[in-house]
């Protein structure tokens, strides 16, 4: 079965920047993404489970790997997205959640997306957006591991609850206002 031309030409962005939770609900919405994925990179215990990642100790972030046309969602704007819904300069840290899982983090698939995560940290700390310069670490995509079946798709099934309320109801309205041009359009 051959693919459809739009989705031969998808490319994949891994990012982490706090709870997955939160890329996730996000990246869904943005025009141009396929898919969204909530899971686990950057670290040395294969397949590891959520309970594993959350100990600190199997060096893995909590991520979202993202499938997008950049030909209607170009990397850096993504990156764009990316360094405004979290804090880029709290070294693993976002907000209440603590610990390397949380880490602000890009996992490369390629030398022009390496070289657009670097000139973009370099354009954000040259404006001084933030007090502190950005930690983000740009590091080479290794493994992906797909989180568990209830980590996917967490918001849209459970937007009642408490942490989505408090934590990323108000970060999808900002991001909603913010990039109100970049958001898929119902049909």
């Amino acid at each position: 079965m051959s693919q459809s031309p739009a989705m031969q030409n998808l490319q994949l962005a891994t990012l982490g920047g706090g709870c997955f939770w939160c890329l996730e609900a996000v990246f869904q919405e943005l025009s141009g993404v396929a898919h969204v994925t909530s899971g686990y990179a950057g670290g040395h215990v294969p397949n590891p489970t959520y309970e594993q990642v959350c100990t600190g100790l199997t060096g893995h972030a909590e991520v979202v790997q993202a499938a997008f046309d950049p030909s209607v969602l170009p990397y850096e704007r993504l990156l764009d997205v990316f360094f405004a819904i979290h804090d880029p300069t709290t070294l693993n840290r976002q907000g209440a959640d603590v610990g390397t899982q949380y880490r602000s983090v890009i996992f490369t698939h390629s030398a022009s997306q390496q070289q657009a995560a670097e000139a973009k940290i370099a354009e954000l700390n040259a404006r001084r957006i933030w007090d502190s310069a950005i930690v983000t670490q740009v590091v080479p995509f290794t493994e992906f591991y797909p989180a568990e079946a209830y980590h996917q798709q967490y918001y849209r099934q459970h937007p009642q609850q408490g942490y989505c309320l408090a934590v990323i109801s108000p970060k999808l309205a900002k991001f909603r206002k913010q990039f109100a041009a970049w958001l898929k359009r119902e049909p």
